[in-house]
């Protein structure tokens, strides 16, 4: 009774609405193999679950957005896609979103009166995401970014679904093209550095649930893969998918030569530094100052603007020589405006620091 009384609010409210005639319809098939049949180039949508937002927001669609999570505008710092649009704020609340809400029924009655169109999401079982559309006569199409908190090209498929769908497929292949011209770079950079040669580094403060200190790390972190670097958390005896957790004791045997810290947990790393300092100067990257900090990217899943924009700032960090010509805070915006249409950098710097700056609290 509930859903048919919305519903029919929900379709005076579109028979009233200033939209757009929508021409024609298609049948995609989603990320995780769905075939959906929706309206194309729809007008009203809205994302759900880690990372469907900034998939949108990429593929230059936000004003089709009608309605966005409680995490996004409760926690608006970290996500580039998120400050270069602060208008999205404005629009009302779809559901809470963040971990608790991954893979779970939205509110039906919330959904119903925001009348989208389509409902993107991502990290959404087929069974669940087929219970919804059934149950609110709404499209959902799930997206995938591939292995969680990491960069999997994975997430291509999903903008060329997206972008097909919104009638975007132009913008998503520039998208595209772009993040790959960019790694091309990274690589024709420190391609040709022998394996015997490259730079030894570690990643500590990955974000895992919650703050982590200096054990927690990726094994498979992209910005280090990128530049071409041995990644010593690969050494960790404990991983759960790209998470790792490093021992303190493995951590001083290896002895990394520079140390990278996820802007992140920089805070409790320092509340550690200053309870067990002799465990840190013991750390040659510590006493040499190559302790150094990066903003962090995996925040509600991944920013890939910024996992770029950090494998720069370590380039330049690792091979000084081959990244002489290159000012990573110009290049940073250069990726913040192509991706998210507007450099973010500064906004970034305010919350976390400069990128790369070594940390405050080795002396």
């Amino acid at each position: 009774m509930l859903k048919r009384f919305v519903m029919g609010i929900v379709l005076i409210v579109i028979a009233f609405s200033p939209t757009k005639s929508i021409a024609g319809s298609l049948t995609i098939t989603d990320s995780i193999g769905r075939q959906v049949s929706l309206e194309a180039n729809p007008e009203r949508i809205i994302c759900l679950g880690p990372g469907t937002l900034r998939l949108i927001v990429y593929l230059q669609a936000e004003n089709k957005v009608a309605g966005v999570e409680a995490l996004e505008k409760n926690y608006p710092n970290g996500r580039p896609y998120w400050m270069a649009h602060p208008e999205l704020a404005k629009l009302p609340t779809c559901g809470p979103g963040g971990v608790p809400s991954i893979n779970q029924k939205p509110d039906l009655e919330t959904v119903l009166g925001i009348a989208p169109q389509v409902i993107f999401v991502t990290y959404m079982s087929a069974e669940l995401a087929d219970k919804v559309q059934e149950l609110l006569d709404i499209p959902v199409v799930v997206l995938s970014y591939g292995e969680f908190s990491t960069f999997d090209e994975t997430v291509y498929g999903a903008l060329r679904i997206a972008g097909e769908i919104l009638g975007q497929t132009d913008r998503a292949e520039a998208v595209i093209g772009q993040i790959e011209a960019w790694r091309a770079d990274l690589w024709r950079r420190t391609g040709d550095v022998s394996e015997e040669n490259r730079p030894r580094a570690y990643i500590g403060g990955i974000g895992f649930r919650a703050v982590q200190g200096i054990e927690s790390s990726q094994h498979n972190y992209p910005p280090l893969a990128w530049v071409n670097a041995v990644n010593l958390a690969r050494e960790a005896e404990t991983r759960k998918g790209s998470h790792v957790v490093m021992s303190r004791e493995l951590l001083l045997k290896l002895d990394p030569p520079t140390i990278f810290i996820d802007g992140g947990g920089i805070d409790l790393i320092a509340g550690n530094v200053a309870k067990k300092p002799d465990y840190y100067k013991a750390l040659t990257a510590f006493g040499k100052g190559r302790f150094y900090v990066l903003h962090p990217f995996n925040w509600y899943t991944t920013n890939i603007d910024t996992a770029l924009t950090d494998a720069y700032t370590i380039g330049k960090i690792l091979y000084p020589k081959k990244f002489k010509d290159l000012d990573p805070e110009k290049k940073a915006d250069e990726i913040y405006t192509a991706l998210v249409g507007k450099p973010v950098y500064d906004r970034m710097k305010a919350a976390y620091g400069p990128n790369g700056m070594v940390a405050p609290f080795v002396k």
